[in-house]
């Protein structure tokens, strides 16, 4: 987390430094907040007066109360966090965030919310969440990326997302996870991919990446 958070911050030097800054990040699937928490403590320390609001949402009842309860005991505002299924219902629709970091499930499928992300592609296309695409039914991974993408700032945002290899491999060309790369990398979002040492996660072996995206590039990353 330190170092997702570390690459989500390293180069907005005025958030670094600025006194009274205010930024604003999310996590999607915030669980119990501690990527929030580590996100807003890396903030204070590096200046002091910068404040950084966190949003957030869970799915299960018991993390998302915990969650809550971290933030009113930290300052933040509580009712910034909802509860529910992202891909279902939006808990924060029409906002937009400076930063966003996440870890989604794994390889969780999304069979559940099916019929309502469907409808978003086919009804909304491009002005919904989910117009890129849609990836296989058992792995909602890119589902999670274009909802975050949804909600970047014209002005400019950046997102940290941790994924198994699912993402980056499973579909051929032509296929739902082949279009959302497809569109990410043709609007030029995707700044980096880091590739993590596997046994980092419990009860899974598995290797694991960082996706950097972030949409006002710096010349040199362009």
């Amino acid at each position: 987390i330190k170092l997702m958070v570390n690459m989500l911050f390293n180069e907005d030097s005025e958030i670094l430094t600025t006194p009274g800054v205010v930024r604003t990040l999310y996590d999607p699937a915030c669980g119990t907040g501690g990527m929030l928490s580590i996100g807003e403590q890396y903030v204070k320390e590096l200046n002091p007066n910068a404040e950084l609001k966190v949003f957030g949402q869970e799915i299960n009842p018991e993390s998302y109360a915990i969650c809550k309860s971290d933030m009113l005991i930290k300052g933040q505002n509580p009712s910034n966090i909802k509860f529910g299924n992202t891909f279902t219902i939006d808990g924060l629709e029409d906002e937009e965030f400076d930063y966003m970091l996440s870890n989604p499930p794994f390889g969780v499928d999304w069979k559940k919310a099916q019929k309502i992300i469907k409808s978003e592609h086919d009804n909304l296309g491009m002005q919904g969440r989910f117009g890129a695409g849609l990836p296989r039914i058992n792995d909602g991974s890119l589902l999670f990326l274009q909802h975050m993408i949804s909600k970047m700032k014209k002005s400019g945002s950046r997102i940290a997302v941790v994924f198994n290899g699912s993402p980056l491999f499973s579909g051929s060309a032509g296929s739902g996870e082949s279009e959302i790369r497809k569109w990410i990398i043709e609007n030029d979002w995707l700044e980096a991919i880091v590739a993590l040492p596997d046994q980092l996660f419990y009860n899974t072996g598995i290797s694991t990446y960082i996706w950097i995206v972030n949409n006002q590039k710096s010349e040199m990353r362009k």
